[in-house]
C-alpha cells in the first residue's frame, strides 16, 4: 500500500514528508521535483510570499545514491520565511512578550471553525497548518509519484479552463494535440492554451487586484497513457473517481470536481453524453469519444482520464469582509495574512502532483511488488492477457 503523511506549518522550521510503500530501485531524479515546486510559485496574480521562498527538496531517508530503497523515503522543504518568525513560531521554550496573539478570525479559512474545535486561544496555531503553504508538500510527494507513472508511460498536464469568468474557447482547443495544449500552458502565465483567453484572464486578475479583491478559477488535469482495469466498482471507497474527488476537493479553496463531461452531462441527452465501443483489429476496443473521463463504473476504461477541479477566489482581501474578535467579541475587519489575487494558475499545479498520487497509488494496488522489475513484470502480464481478450 502507498501512502504518505506530511507535517509542518507555514512560517516553521520546515515542510515534511514520509512516503511509505515505493518499490525498491526506482531512480529519483530531484531536479524534476524541484521543478514541480517551482512551478507551483508561478503564475499571474501570485503575492509577495513566493519571491520569498524558493522551495527545494532534501532527502533524509530511504533514498541511496538517487534509488529507492523500498524503505519509507523522508524529505523536507525548509521554510526561508521561518528566519522572520522564529521566535513566533519556535518549536520549543515559552513564547514571546510580543507574541501578537491571533483572535480576528477571516472569513472563508478554517479559523473560526478550527480554533472553536480545538479550543486554541490564539488562531495562528490553526491558520500555520491550514495554510495553502502545506502544499508544496502535496506537490513534492506527487513529483515522486509521477517518476513511478513515467517508467511505465504514464504522463499528466494541467491547464486552466477559466478564471473569473474569461474561459478559453473550446474552437481553440479543437484544433490542437494534448502535447500542444500541454505546452502552452506552461508557457502562459495564467497556465492556459488560448492566448486570447489568457489576455482577458490576466485583465481580470488585475481589476481584482486593483480593488484589493481576489479571484478564483477552473483547471483541467488530462492522465494519459493509463491503462484499463485500475479501481474499481466493488467498494464505494475503492472507486477511482472517487477517490480522485476526493484528492482534489483537499487541495485548499477547491469547491467542486467534475469528472469527463462532468455537469454538462446532466444538462444533456444519454445518447450524447455515453462514449460508443467500437472494435477493429489490431486496435481492439475503442470509443471516438470520452465524455466519461477515461473512467466509468468506478475504473479506468483505458482512455485519458480528464478531471477538472473549481477554486474559489482566495478569502484573504485587502478590503477585508467584517470579523468579531474572539476575546472582546467586538466587530473588527478581518486580518490580512497573504497577498495573492489569484492563485488558481498554481492550484492547478497542486492538482496535477495530486492526482498523480492518486493514480500511483491504483496503479501499485493492480501491479505492486516490492521492485521496479517485479512490477514491470506484473503489469506486461497484464497487458498480455488484455491484448488476448481484445
Amino acid at each position: 500500500m502507498l501512502r504518505y503523511l506530511t507535517a509542518g506549518e507555514s512560517h516553521g522550521p520546515a515542510l515534511t514528508a514520509i512516503i511509505e510503500g515505493l518499490p525498491a530501485h526506482l531512480p529519483i531524479d530531484i531536479t524534476l521535483i524541484n521543478h514541480e515546486l517551482w512551478r507551483r510559485q508561478q503564475g499571474h496574480g501570485r503575492g509577495f510570499r513566493m519571491k520569498i521562498e524558493s522551495d527545494e527538496v532534501e532527502f533524509l531517508a530511504g533514498l541511496r545514491f538517487g534509488k529507492t530503497l523500498g524503505s519509507p523515503l523522508s524529505f523536507r522543504i525548509a521554510n526561508r520565511d521561518y528566519n522572520n518568525w522564529g521566535p513566533r513560531m519556535s518549536p520549543t521554550g515559552n513564547p514571546p512578550e510580543d507574541l501578537n496573539r491571533v483572535t480576528k478570525p477571516r472569513p472563508g479559512h478554517a479559523d473560526l471553525a478550527a480554533a472553536l474545535k480545538y479550543d486554541y486561544s490564539d488562531i495562528r496555531d490553526a491558520l500555520e497548518r491550514a495554510s495553502a503553504r502545506n502544499t508544496a508538500t502535496i506537490v513534492a510527494v506527487g513529483a515522486i509519484a509521477r517518476q513511478l507513472l513515467a517508467v511505465f508511460n504514464i504522463q499528466l498536464f494541467s491547464h486552466i479552463v477559466q478564471i473569473g469568468t474569461e474561459k478559453i474557447s473550446p474552437e481553440v482547443l479543437a484544433n490542437l494535440n494534448l502535447t500542444e495544449i500541454a505546452q502552452r500552458a506552461e508557457q502562459s502565465p495564467v497556465h492556459t492554451a488560448d492566448p486570447e483567453a489568457e489576455q482577458r484572464m490576466v485583465a481580470t486578475i488585475d481589476a481584482a487586484k486593483e480593488q484589493g479583491n481576489t479571484v478564483g478559477g477552473i483547471f483541467e488535469i488530462v492522465v494519459t497513457g493509463v491503462p484499463v482495469g485500475l479501481g474499481s466498482y466493488a467498494m464505494p471507497d475503492r472507486r477511482l473517481d472517487g477517490r480522485l474527488a476526493g484528492m482534489l476537493m483537499s487541495i485548499q479553496a477547491i469547491k467542486g470536481v467534475e469528472i469527463g463531461a462532468g455537469f454538462e452531462a446532466a444538462r444533456q441527452l444519454g445518447s450524447i453524453v455515453h462514449d460508443a465501443i467500437y472494435y477493429d483489429q489490431p486496435r481492439g476496443f475503442y470509443r471516438t469519444t470520452n465524455g466519461a473521463g477515461g473512467i466509468e463504473g468506478g475504473i479506468s476504461n483505458g482512455e485519458s482520464i480528464v478531471v477538472r477541479a473549481a477554486m474559489k477566489p482566495i478569502p484573504t482581501l485587502y478590503k477585508p469582509l467584517p470579523s468579531v474578535d474572539m476575546v472582546t467579541k467586538e466587530t473588527y475587519l478581518a486580518a490580512i495574512e497573504r497577498s495573492d489575487a489569484c492563485a488558481a494558475p498554481a492550484a492547478a499545479v497542486v492538482g496535477e502532483n495530486a492526482v498523480a498520487w492518486v493514480i500511483a497509488e491504483v496503479f501499485l494496488e493492480k501491479f505492486g511488488g516490492d521492485s521496479i522489475k517485479e512490477i514491470q513484470r506484473n503489469y506486461d502480464s497484464y497487458l498480455m492477457q488484455v491484448k488476448e481478450r481484445s
